[in-house]
């Protein structure tokens, strides 16, 4: 049987998409069988198999927090396109790029096993754009520009009778247009600048905070000259952390994962300026983050500010306004406030420690902190950390520090899903080849991916770590509504063998019943990377203990 044309819909999608993204996650059905074959034969993309649906949309969202380059998940149409909602919120809900290349019915009409897939995506906030016979290359180059332009997930459709139908030569389409920098204009944004200028150059306690649209900004270092050119503290949050150059000034992450001294530190400035940050309720405290004397002024590129604590708002590229703000205060001859030489910053910053030595709690598990502690001084320094969704992301937030943004990243938490920890590893295993991949998960979010741990082991190697906090149950919940009185019952999971499980796909698992049990990470991180395999931290932890971000959403949903 002769190849498939290189000339039909599919491969031109395909050669179009190659053009602008180097990797595809995915699984192969009816739906994209064309498109793949095409990627296989005429890209130079690289493909990468998962083992749910929901994973290639995971993996895809991964590799852009971890790289800023965009990336595709595919999937066939019906059941397959169904399996990736979640997971397509949770890019929308957090502001991801990314294109989900999938198969659609046919034009002559909707089959027994077709949904309206159209309604659905704009259900969770994604939009579709559906190629034709004559226009699939620019089809495709209007929904990478959409993505890019907006940072959000759209979606690729490819009608099943369509797919494999003659489409000619193929004609490359016109690059898309990337954003340029927001820059302030007019005379209001011209006025808040003033403004903003006058608040720092008077402020004696200036405070700068930070966010992961810093980050995507490149504005790190010009933050970092605003913080010294004003003596400002620093702090960023859960998605933005190690975004300014000097980390003697900054207090970490603010919100519930923030050390308490250092939050209450914020509370003493007299100035805020908030740079690519959403500031949702986590971030906020639930709006105990400032003190009511507090002038917060907001720098984003949203509409409009995002939260009613903010007093002044700026809507421009962080690098831009931060850059421009220097330039401003050199010209008024502005000094630096000197606060932050009047603090002991390092000292703020300490979190918790366990109680007991042995590092168990009274229950004979052990003591998530003691676990986290132990573990980040194991981990190599190159780590790359990628979360799942529950209780237990406290821990690795609060004591695995990492160098900048791309190095922690919480996929599943904007949109409170969970399940989506093991396909996360191949995503950020793509987008860092040479850096070691660290899944933090819980037992409930485990076992819901766990078809994708095949994936994990498979795609991050010898350069792979998970940690299991494997408390036998959905730890959020039992915090929250077992303390006040429903039924714990459905709450709790048998206790899993994830380490069991791990070795039966070819990694190295290993129960952790005592900090002793650690020392297999050690040995681990010893090895070449060529030489050991995937390693699994099953850590039968105590239920017992309450990350300090549950205790405030529970004093919150106590009131």
């Amino acid at each position: 049987m002769p190849a498939p044309s290189n000339t039909t819909v599919a491969a031109h999608v395909a050669r179009t998409l190659a053009a602008h993204v180097d990797h595809v996650f995915g699984v192969m059905g009816n739906g994209n069988a064309y498109f793949l074959d095409a990627l296989e034969r005429e890209t130079d993309a690289a493909f990468t198999a998962v083992r749910h649906e929901a994973g290639g949309v995971v993996a895809a969202d991964a590799h852009y927090r971890a790289s800023k380059r965009l990336a595709a998940a595919t999937s066939t149409y019906g059941a397959g396109f169904t399996n990736t909602l979640t997971s397509l919120a949770e890019a929308a809900q957090a502001r991801v790029p990314l294109v989900l290349v999938v198969g659609d019915e046919p034009t002559s009409g909707r089959r027994p096993w077709d949904v309206d897939q159209i309604a659905l995506a704009s259900a969770v906030g994604a939009r579709t754009y559906t190629v034709g016979r004559t226009d699939a290359s620019a089809t495709t180059v209007i929904a990478i520009e959409h993505a890019l332009s907006y940072r959000v997930p759209v979606v690729l459709a490819l009608p099943y009778d369509v797919a494999a139908a003659e489409a000619g030569a193929f004609v490359e389409a016109p690059a898309p247009r990337h954003p340029a920098p927001l820059t302030p204009t007019g005379e209001f944004s011209t006025g808040v600048l003033t403004e903003l200028v006058a608040a720092l150059a008077g402020a004696s306690r200036p405070f700068l905070l930070a966010g992961r649209g810093a980050w995507l900004a490149d504005a790190g270092e010009a933050l970092g000259e605003l913080a010294t050119a004003t003596g400002a503290i620093t702090a960023s949050t859960a998605l933005g952390r190690g975004v300014f150059p000097d980390s003697r000034h900054d207090l970490g992450v603010t919100g519930g994962f923030g050390a308490e001294g250092a939050m209450e530190l914020v509370r003493e400035a007299d100035v805020a300026v908030v740079f690519g940050a959403s500031l949702n309720q986590f971030t906020m405290r639930f709006g105990d983050l400032f003190a009511p004397g507090t002038r917060v002024f907001q720098v984003d590129v949203a509409p409009a500010a995002t939260h009613p604590h903010v007093g002044g708002y700026l809507r421009g590229d962080a690098a831009v306004v931060a850059r421009a703000l220097v330039a401003e205060l050199a010209g008024t001859g502005a000094t630096p406030s000197g606060w932050r030489e009047r603090v002991d910053v390092a000292a703020l910053r300490a979190y918790p420690a366990p109680e007991r030595a042995d590092g168990l709690a009274d229950d004979g598990r052990l003591d998530p902190r003691a676990v986290a502690l132990r573990v980040a001084e194991l981990l190599p320094e190159d780590r790359v950390v990628v979360s799942d969704g529950g209780h237990f992301i406290g821990w690795a937030n609060m004591y695995w520090p990492v160098a900048s943004p791309d190095r922690m990243m919480m996929v599943g938490t904007a949109f409170q899903s969970i399940g989506q920890g093991f396909p996360s590893v191949a995503g950020a295993a793509a987008a860092k080849p040479d850096s070691t991949i660290v899944l933090t998960s819980g037992d409930g979010g485990g076992l819901m991916a766990l078809a994708d741990l095949e994936t994990a082991v498979r795609t991050a190697g010898g350069r792979g770590v998970a940690v299991i906090w494997n408390d036998a149950a959905y730890g959020a919940e039992v915090n929250l509504y077992g303390l006040k009185g429903l039924a714990e019952a459905p709450m709790l999971i048998p206790e899993a063998d994830f380490a069991a499980a791990a070795a039966a796909f070819g990694a190295e698992g290993i129960v952790v019943r005592r900090l002793g049990d650690l020392d297999a990470l050690a040995a681990w991180a010893a090895r070449p990377a060529t030489e050991r395999p995937f390693l699994l931290l099953d850590c039968r932890i105590s239920g017992t203990v309450i990350a300090p971000y549950q205790e405030e959403i529970i004093r919150v949903n106590s009131r």
